[in-house]
């Protein structure tokens, strides 16, 4: 059945357009999902809260915390039927994760069991006071693998389960790097695990990510060009001295700014938020959420428009109304309170900020010559809000990154039955596995031409592209090639 692709969306930048987005595709999955429970059984899908230890690792603190599940039994063969488990990251779980998407295709056509969990602190599944800085100590992919491991446990009992059930864990970005480090610490609780975009090296200073961005305004076979690059770089060239020659009021008034700068980090956001709209449609090309490199590309070498700063213009006034953001918000003031809120209603920002200062960097600066933007974030600004809203060393980063790395491995991590998939236009696939490795591991990454972020997870469309199809099935044949070699090995 042919469904609209709606992303399985994570973002990871301090730009507010970016978690504006977030927040309003959450909401367009959850109207999906309502709608697709209209023709289904609502019996076979359960919704519930388990309560997990607090702190995995101490065994003084007996305090727990309320974890979201979702199970749908809808295609489960009962009793030996497999269990696939989506693992959720940054951001509530929604149940269109057990709905739709390539692994629920797969659920049914293997009968499988589905079964999904919110992460830690996001969603519902926090305390109270839980975003005040003295809990977010309990916070960290460590104690999220710890809750993975007691839902396997709690699943298990649930349906009463044995060593017939084999289990196979997905994840996309963030998440689809917890499912790879999950086969790794718990290779007794999963048989094999697919890694969609799964960013597993941990990095500070991440400009990589702006140069596969320009990069990828290049790729012909996406819609993208040199004179569409150079037309970017002029544009923000102009922006910046248009900012800082004494024109500052004509650019708000042209971005539709909901203020005027009132200090250079406000004019660094504005160019910041200009710069997320180009770098959240190469990210999430062709799915559905951001104009495409395409229509970008068309709109920023339209001779139509004589100069690249109007091109600028034109796009942004187009993302604004494409969300439907009267104003652009470029306070840098309003960035800093956002991420302060220590209230459970935060969509998730304060939270994934706080993780990238204890655990991974991710760091998405402009420092790199390749960029092709100016005047982004530098990486002492995101270092210095670590500092600033969490009391982090700007010195500990460093150490904090190297632990994760050393931790899981990073990209050079040996663990057998994971299955890294990536697209060739994300910018995210720098800090995954793209390469096959030796012996038993030679068949472990598949690299879509054409391909953005976690879009092998999406629904199928008649417009995917043929590398995108293709990639499905190599993943449904290492799914079908694990449950068979699962099942052999439980007849020994």
């Amino acid at each position: 059945m042919e469904s609209t692709p709606e992303l399985l969306i994570l973002f990871k930048t301090i730009g507010r357009v970016l978690w504006m987005l977030k927040k309003h595709v959450h909401s367009v999955q959850e109207q999906k999902a309502e709608q697709h429970l209209l023709r289904m059984d609502k019996s076979h899908l359960v919704e519930g809260q388990l309560h997990q230890k607090l702190d995995h690792f101490n065994g003084r603190i007996t305090d727990t915390l309320p974890q979201k599940f979702i199970v749908n039994e809808a295609y489960w063969k009962k009793p030996d039927g497999p269990v696939f488990l989506y693992i959720s990251g940054e951001g509530p779980l929604c149940k269109f994760s057990v709905l739709a998407g390539h692994h629920v295709t797969m659920a049914e056509k293997h009968r499988a069991l589905l079964v999904a969990l919110e992460h830690r602190f996001y969603g519902s599944s926090i305390n109270p006071g839980g975003l005040e800085l003295l809990n977010l100590q309990h916070l960290s992919s460590q104690q999220a693998l710890a809750d993975l491991a007691a839902f396997h446990n709690f699943i298990s009992q649930k349906y009463a389960l044995t060593d017939k059930n084999i289990w196979i864990c997905f994840g996309g970005s963030y998440a689809g790097a917890l499912s790879a480090w999950f086969r790794g610490k718990f290779p007794h609780l999963v048989y094999g695990a697919v890694a969609s975009s799964a960013p597993v090296q941990a990095k500070l200073d991440f400009s990589a990510y702006n140069k596969v961005v320009g990069h990828s305004l290049t790729e012909e076979s996406v819609g993208g060009s040199y004179k569409c690059l150079n037309s970017v770089r002029k544009a923000f060239v102009a922006l910046e001295a248009a900012l800082l020659g004494g024109k500052e009021m004509k650019v708000v008034k042209d971005f539709g700014c909901c203020d005027v700068p009132k200090s250079p980090e406000d004019r660094t956001e504005l160019v910041q938020s200009v710069a997320d709209i180009f770098m959240g449609s190469v990210q999430y090309n062709e799915e559905g959420v951001m104009l495409t490199i395409a229509q970008i590309c068309d709109i920023m070498t339209n001779q139509s428009q004589e100069e690249a700063y109007d091109r600028l213009v034109k796009l942004a006034t187009m993302y604004r109304a494409m969300v439907k953001e009267p104003c652009l918000d470029i306070s840098h003031q309003h960035t800093i309170l956002n991420l302060n809120k220590s209230s459970s209603g935060s969509f998730g920002s304060r939270q994934w900020y706080y993780q990238t200062c204890t655990e991974f960097g991710f760091y998405q600066t402009c420092d790199d010559a390749s960029c092709p933007f100016v005047r982004t974030l530098t990486l002492q600004d995101h270092t210095q809000l670590c500092r600033q809203l969490f009391e982090i060393p700007e010195h500990t980063l460093h150490t904090n990154i190297a632990f994760t790395n050393q931790y899981y491995g990073g990209n050079q991590a040996q663990t057998q039955r994971v299955l890294y998939i990536n697209g060739d236009i994300d910018p995210w696939m720098e800090l995954s596995i793209v390469h096959n490795g030796t012996g038993v591991d030679e068949d472990r990454a598949i690299v879509i031409h054409g391909a953005a972020h976690c879009a092998d997870m999406n629904p199928t469309h008649s417009r995917d592209k043929p590398s995108l199809r293709q990639a499905r099935k190599e993943i449904e044949r290492h799914v079908v090639m694990w449950l068979k070699s699962a099942a052999w090995e439980n007849t020994l």
